[in-house]
């Protein structure tokens, strides 16, 4: 078995073509065909299902080509720990953010980092939490920045900071006249919140307790930004939470919580083991420097060396 055939039947799997897993893998069809008959002949298994089209792994197939994966990616990082052991935090990662992060948090470290690591290229995708831990776990991604929790024992998560949410309100409502407000006072409000999905919408109905459509029963509305929420509150009426990050200080209609705020934790996640520990110590410093000093507080400062 060698590492040249378990990215040949990882190719098969992914196109579900012989012919296309060739192309992909820079080998002519026979050549990859044979090496794939001649793992399984190694093995004892059939892999792919050749009579139905497009080719699919075998129940005992899919699940070697899900540890193929893995195999091949470990490969991987062993050349990567080599190129970061010589040259430090170079190369390319590749980052998944959520959409209610990305817009608030990039602008504030991204034209820093690249001056200070000019070698190093981020690839940012931005996703729902669900489609940044699946490619995680597939390899598509390197880095996801998310919000926690995350509890899995394949990855590794370090917890950046705690952004507090705020109450979004119209103007003229109110708990305008009042510096803070408390939860309870929410709870007879109609709320706007994000659609099915976004983390963010399972934390504001945590805190509120209410439906989406902002009391308006003949409305069914589905949005992923919190800038619509936001404009719909300014002129449709309704409240709404947001991150505190995605407020702009000329807004004056938005009030804190008192006691203990509601906030979400923000994280880096990573598939275990990550090794390349530097670019890790970067990014997570460059952004603890781009946020409020505040939201840094029962966070721990230091980025973990072992997972």
């Amino acid at each position: 078995m060698t590492l040249q055939q378990l990215q040949y039947i990882v190719a098969v799997a992914d196109t579900g073509q012989f012919s296309k897993a060739a192309r992909r893998c820079h080998v002519t069809q026979p050549t990859l065909t044979m090496m794939v008959r001649k793992l399984e002949d190694e093995l004892g298994v059939i892999l792919f299902e050749r009579r139905v089209q497009p080719a699919r792994p075998t129940i005992e197939g899919g699940a070697l080509v899900d540890q193929a994966r893995v195999v091949l990616r470990e490969a991987v990082q062993i050349k990567d720990l080599v190129k970061e052991l010589r040259s430090g935090a170079i190369g390319t990662y590749r980052i998944g953010i959520i959409p209610t992060l990305a817009p608030y948090l990039l602008p504030r470290f991204l034209t820093r980092f690249a001056h200070e690591h000019p070698e190093t290229t981020l690839a940012i995708d931005e996703r729902r939490t669900g489609r940044i831990l699946s490619g995680l776990r597939k390899g598509t991604l390197d880095i996801g920045i998310l919000a926690g929790p995350v509890e899995a024992k394949d990855l590794e998560v370090i917890t950046l900071f705690n952004e507090p949410f705020l109450a979004y309100l119209p103007a003229g409502h109110a708990l305008l006249r009042v510096k803070r407000i408390m939860a309870k006072n929410l709870r007879n409000e109609p709320l706007w919140v994000l659609s099915e999905g976004h983390c963010l919408r399972d934390q504001v109905l945590a805190v509120c307790q209410q439906p989406s459509a902002a009391g308006h029963v003949n409305i069914q509305y589905s949005t992923g930004s919190i800038e619509t929420l936001k404009r719909m509150v300014a002129n449709g009426g309704g409240i709404t939470l947001v991150p505190e990050l995605a407020v702009r200080e000329d807004e004056g209609n938005v009030r804190r919580f008192s006691g203990s705020e509601p906030m979400r934790a923000i994280v880096l996640v990573m598939r275990r083991p990550f090794v390349r520990r530097k670019v890790l110590d970067a990014l997570t410093q460059a952004i603890k420097q781009a946020v409020p000093e505040q939201f840094l507080e029962h966070v721990d400062r230091t980025v973990p060396t072992t997972a």
